[in-house]
């Protein structure tokens, strides 16, 4: 973020990554969503973008190539943006993404942190890493595949749209370090502790039926080995004897995609948070309390 005036703040942001779905148009769409969360979550609104492509040339169909930058262009195109450019590299895997501008008002800027006090609810349902595993080898059928598309491709514009008028002391997007992960950070950066009550999360119920068969990408481990230090489970059952359980705890660990936004403010605030989400179509579940930190944990889990 770089403040050019008292009245407007510019931030640039870049993500690209190789599909994770079969359909170039879609994943073009995923891609997109994705880049394009960075500027929602810091409480601005993208103007400009510019394509990051990769790809075998001679081996990908040049059909492919036009549909993944199509769908890239119907995303920024519906959150109001525009593509002004780009670059393309031929590679042996194709990847795709863009590099975002954005401009925010400074006193609009969120930074990824908590508030003793604050809530915590989130906008999308999480799992889609277990679900793209999933789908890779035919355990999914066509309206769990494309239910999970569907939400990856889902803009954050709606639940920064949800945000205005509502005064949020902290915000961030659910990517690659999972919701444990990127919920850490912000009791990190606010030196609290999060109350997770993991039975609020809303989670595919696809994705815990798969985490149970053990379809768990390998980077959901990753994800709870570097955060293990800073993380307690007070769970009623034992997550090594309760398979259910295990599984649910295992998705909050669970990589995504173009994941939704982690959104922190206060009780007074959530009223109005909550009911202009639901207006706009996004998730509206308050998963967590941010409270005083007392102990050497960032995390912990509840029922």
């Amino acid at each position: 973020m770089y403040k050019v005036s008292d009245d407007v703040a510019l931030i640039n942001t870049v993500d690209f990554f190789p599909p994770i779905v079969d359909d170039p148009y879609m994943f073009g769409q995923i891609a997109a969503a994705n880049s394009l969360s960075d500027v929602y979550a810091m409480g601005g609104e993208p103007k400009l973008a510019m394509n990051l492509l990769t790809f075998p040339n001679g081996k990908l169909p040049l059909d492919a190539v036009k549909a993944i930058l199509e769908g890239g262009n119907d995303k920024v195109t519906e959150c109001g943006a525009t593509i002004v450019g780009g670059h393309s590299i031929d590679d042996k895997e194709p990847k795709y993404g863009l590099s975002v501008t954005g401009f925010a008002h400074p006193d609009d800027i969120l930074s990824n942190s908590a508030a003793e006090g604050d809530f915590l609810v989130i906008t999308k349902k999480i799992g889609t890493g277990i679900l793209t595993t999933a789908a890779k080898v035919d355990l999914l059928t066509d309206e769990e595949n494309r239910e999970a598309e569907q939400t990856m491709a889902f803009l954050n514009k709606y639940a920064w749209e949800a945000m205005k008028g509502v005064k949020v002391d902290g915000c961030t997007d659910i990517t690659g370090f999972g919701l444990i992960g990127h919920a850490a950070e912000m009791a990190k950066a606010g030196n609290v502790t999060l109350e997770l009550y993991s039975h609020k999360v809303p989670i595919f119920p696809k994705a815990i039926e798969m985490a149970e068969m053990g379809i768990i990408p390998a980077g959901a481990y990753r994800n709870r080995d570097y955060t293990q230090s800073d993380v307690m489970e007070f769970l009623s059952k034992d997550p090594l004897t309760d398979a259910p359980t295990r599984a649910r705890i295992d998705c909050l660990y669970d990589p995504q995609s173009s994941g939704g936004l982690l959104i922190a403010a206060r009780e007074k605030e959530l009223s109005r948070l909550i009911e202009q989400l639901g207006e706009k179509g996004c998730q509206t579940e308050v998963i967590g309390y941010f409270k005083p930190k007392k102990s050497r944990f960032y995390i912990e889990i509840h029922d």
